[in-house]
């Protein structure tokens, strides 16, 4: 069955599809919020897009429904933190230029508590800002690969000024498209779910997106009505069923061979998420092999 069009579901088809940017609280671990949205919007599945420890909060998209089956998205995805640094001496003069020098490759080996092997692994760091400092604590902004320890990095660049340094607060700002500034708490999720239980979906339209939100960032297929239903049965995207590509919202490459991208119908439903293996504009063959079906 394909869906409507992404403005025009109602209740039921948003929480059967669909994505909250929830502003994860301190406390429980992102597995447990995880569960506590399933269990307020009905749903047998949800999934999170990226593990966040108990005490860190901030950033943690939920995807309902079968929305869930996207969660790998996530797994490569650029995130953002804002950490507080503490220091155990004094802040040097040096300590903005120090941090600077962390910018690019870093190695970092996961701490002993983590869930991975332990073993050194590269990871990006693509920004990183002392926004602040005073005393003994600065405040830093972290733009990152996915994967990396921001507790390690403080350390790290503790042992570099020479001072010794630990991870105070740390909240998470950033997780690929979705950021801080459309964040929704647990409160306003269930409040949103009794008032639409009432009648009125206003608010939950607002706090519960139509779950393409999640794939802004990848290339697109538009692809015919007849296309979309034999990918619903399993068949790769043909070329015969492709009405056009195009590029990501937020991007303005068209995708290439090898990448992953999106298929729509016309009307702007996904249908599956797929790797490009074929011209587009071709009169024959196969153009997508699916990874995920999402109808």
């Amino acid at each position: 069955m394909l869906r409507y069009p992404p403005g025009d579901r109602d209740v039921d088809a948003l929480l059967s599809f669909g994505v909250v940017n929830l502003d994860k609280p301190p406390g429980p671990s992102a597995h447990q919020v995880a569960a506590w949205v399933r269990d307020a919007t009905g749903q047998e599945r949800v999934a999170h897009g990226g593990t966040l420890d108990p005490k860190v909060t901030g950033c943690l998209p939920i995807l309902l429904g079968d929305a869930a089956r996207m969660a790998r998205l996530f797994d490569d995805a650029v995130k953002e933190y804002v950490a507080v640094l503490e220091l155990h001496n004094r802040t040097p003069p040096e300590l903005e230029s120090v941090v600077a020098e962390f910018e690019g490759d870093i190695y970092q080996k996961p701490p002993r508590k983590s869930a991975v092997k332990r073993q050194l692994r590269t990871r990006e760091i693509h920004a990183l800002d002392v926004l602040e400092h005073e005393d003994r604590r600065a405040l830093l902004r972290v733009r990152c690969a996915s994967g990396t320890y921001i507790r390690k990095l403080c350390h790290d660049i503790g042992l570099a000024l020479g001072t010794g340094a630990h991870m105070g607060d740390l909240r998470r700002t950033a997780t690929g498209q979705f950021d801080d500034r459309s964040l929704y708490s647990m409160h306003d999720l269930v409040d949103a779910l009794a008032v639409a239980d009432d009648g009125d979906a206003t608010s939950l339209s607002d706090v519960v997106q139509p779950a393409e939100r999640a794939l802004t960032h990848l290339p697109r297929l538009t692809i015919a009505d007849s296309a979309a239903r034999a990918v619903a049965d399993g068949a790769p995207v043909y070329a015969p069923g492709v009405i056009e590509a195009g590029p990501a919202e937020t991007g303005d490459a068209t995708p290439t061979e090898g990448e992953l991208l999106a298929c729509y119908t016309a009307t702007g439903a996904a249908v599956c998420l797929g790797t490009l293996v074929g011209d587009p504009d071709a009169e024959s063959g196969t153009v997508v092999e699916l990874e995920r079906v999402l109808v």
